[in-house]
């Protein structure tokens, strides 16, 4: 029987006789998971509306891929846009699930446009509402049906959901737990999609819970999932793959996929974290330490959309105010989930993602950049004024051998490649290596050589605050800090200014030349230093006239100012919660612990 839009809550708001209007003229239809409803560039021939089921918009990416922009819930409109513009489409919709569809023809739109301003109005709402929510985290953009998929038997993957469902519960989320036991009652044409409809409805999030086996419930579950979360052993080995491919999932067609490790105490390692990734084709990657931890409380975040991604600036040594924010911003209580920057910035958030205290932070970052000088060892130039081994061995010092998988918090780094022009997001590999990178001013530090094909050098040249950067990785609201200034030359260094060795008189070895503003300017003159402020969801700009991003012993200096801005950040009303700060602070202080009250 032909569906009504009169049955999705979405139109509770519109008058009987538009719905009625609609379901007359309307065509129906299906489109089975992982079908094209809509293909970007694609000419409108009308409006369609969700009668059940679930779609997903996707915008073109690089080498043929799609990014995620937000899902379709039922009783919604697709394509109204190009429709009312009439223009191509500028994004694709996939089925995510069997979905039935309603479809206006233009001119039946147009006819009830004018006949019935009550139905313009609610799309008109409803355009507003996705333009306001791109990017920002909103129920639409985010999934609410995930499937939980253990790759191993000694996985018990139905605590794991509980857990969660107990986590997601304190933050006032309410989430279902669906296993194979509670649908044996269920027959194939009861368990459609109108039966998932329902679960979305009841909940903010819909856990599918099975192992890796040949089950009718299990391919189920991957087939109707808006997003796969694979649950695996630190200390075990995957398959690779791990899934025949033979095994079809839209979740998986999109690499809608995510990787949860699981660690036992002292693990015996059997696989790099890099092989999970690569075995279950996953985007993203967490740890999952112990069990009502602190990992689960970020992954209850992320399904909640609650967690929080930090986003810190490059600016040399005004990037040290960074330190003063991290330590305001978790004296206020607000967990980082996602973690990531340019330069300077990414060096301080390398830190804060290992896990470090704030008292170490300073620590080791004085060592490493206050108490000698790291760019000192310099050399008659060929591609930089340093040879840049005194900055391999800080980090060396510092971070090691760790990989940036293995981190605590998810976290990335942004460099730019100039053979081909375009930005590097390192989200795997040697930290040590990302950050060298990332670091490598132009003309100051030697370039890192990555392959055959990259010559990589400072994030700042293009992309000094990374927000768009974490909006792509990151669904929830983004706190950002920058350091930059758009005054960061001091046209006094420039007038008569004395030779190489009479600086060195002046000024000591320790500070260096005036050159090193010069050619970060130069490089980054096309690129606006505030541009990507308007995409933080809370931005943070300490105030620093006097400090120049030479000036690596003003280090007391800077961490105060990014410690006070933070604080006076904090009070001000913003559009993060849409509320004071200083309300959001008793309700985001339990937000890092699962000890809070029920």
């Amino acid at each position: 029987m032909k569906p009504s839009l009169s049955d999705a809550t979405a139109f509770a708001d519109i008058p009987a006789d538009v719905l009625l209007a609609i379901d007359a003229v309307s065509e129906w239809f299906s489109v089975p998971a992982g079908w094209p409803l809509i293909n970007a560039g694609e000419p409108p021939d009308g409006v369609y509306f969700l009668a059940s089921g679930s779609l997903a918009a996707f915008k073109p990416a690089d080498r043929g891929g799609h990014q995620l922009l937000g899902y379709i819930r039922q009783g919604e409109p697709v394509g109204e846009m190009a429709m009312i513009a009439r223009e191509p489409h500028s994004a694709s919709v996939f089925a995510m699930r069997d979905s039935e569809i309603l479809k206006l023809p233009p001119a039946a739109f147009d006819l009830l446009v004018h006949a019935y301003p009550a139905m313009m109005e609610h799309i008109a709402r409803i355009m507003l509402q996705r333009a306001r929510a791109t990017g920002k985290g909103s129920p639409r953009s985010d999934p609410k049906v995930y499937a939980f998929i253990s790759t191993s038997p000694t996985i018990d993957i139905e605590l794991r959901a509980r857990t969660l469902q107990a986590a997601l519960k304190r933050l006032g989320a309410r989430a279902v737990t669906i296993t194979e036991k509670d649908v044996l009652a269920i027959s194939s044409e009861g368990m459609n999609s109108a039966w998932f409809d329902a679960l979305e409805q009841k909940n903010d999030a819909v856990f599918l819970v099975s192992p890796i086996a040949d089950t009718r419930w299990f391919r189920t579950c991957i087939r109707q999932a808006d997003r796969i979360w694979f649950f695996a052993r630190a200390d075990a080995l995957p398959s690779t793959p791990l899934l025949p491919p033979e095994e079809p999932s839209p979740a998986r067609q999109f690499r809608l996929v995510d990787v949860i490790l699981l660690h036992h105490g002292m693990d015996r390692k059997a696989a790099s974290t890099n092989e999970w990734r690569i075995a279950c084709d996953a985007a993203r990657l967490f740890h999952w330490r112990g069990l009502e931890d602190a990992d689960a409380a970020r992954l209850a975040r992320v399904i909640a959309r609650r967690s929080i991604g930090l986003v810190l600036s490059g600016g040399g040594a005004r990037a040290y105010a960074h330190i003063g924010v991290v330590r305001a911003l978790r004296e206020a209580g607000l967990p980082f989930d996602v973690i990531g920057g340019t330069s300077m910035g990414a060096v301080v958030a390398a830190c804060v993602a290992m896990g470090w205290d704030n008292e170490e932070i300073e620590r080791r970052i004085s060592k490493a950049f206050v108490e000698s000088n790291p760019l000192g060892d310099y050399i008659l130039p060929v591609v930089g004024l340093v040879r840049g081994k005194r900055v391999d061995d800080r980090l060396q010092e510092h971070f090691g051998e760790t990989l940036i998988e293995d981190l605590e918090v998810p976290f990335f780094a942004v460099s730019t490649n100039l053979v081909a022009g375009d930005v590097r997001v390192h989200r795997g590999g040697l930290l040590r290596r990302a950050l060298r990178a990332s670091i490598a001013l132009p003309g100051i530090l030697p370039p890192v050589v990555d392959g055959d094909h990259s010559l990589l050098v400072d994030g700042a040249v293009l992309r000094n605050f990374p927000v768009d950067t974490m909006r792509d990785l990151h669904r929830g609201p983004i706190i950002g800090v920058d350091v930059a200034r758009r005054d960061g030359i001091d046209l006094e260094d420039f007038r008569d200014p004395p030779g190489f060795f009479g600086w060195i008189a002046a000024h000591g070895w320790q500070s260096p030349p005036p050159i090193a503003s010069l050619l970060m300017r130069a490089a980054t003159v096309t690129i606006d230093p505030w541009e990507g402020r308007s995409g933080a969801d809370l931005l943070i700009a300490p105030e620093m006239p006097d400090i120049d991003m030479r000036d690596w012993k003003r280090f007391d200096d800077a961490i105060t100012a990014g410690y006070e801005s933070a604080v006076a950040a904090l009070q001000r009303p913003h559009g993060l919660f849409q509320q004071p700060q200083n309300d959001v602070i008793g309700n985001l202080a339990g937000w890092s612990s699962l000890e809070t009250a029920d």
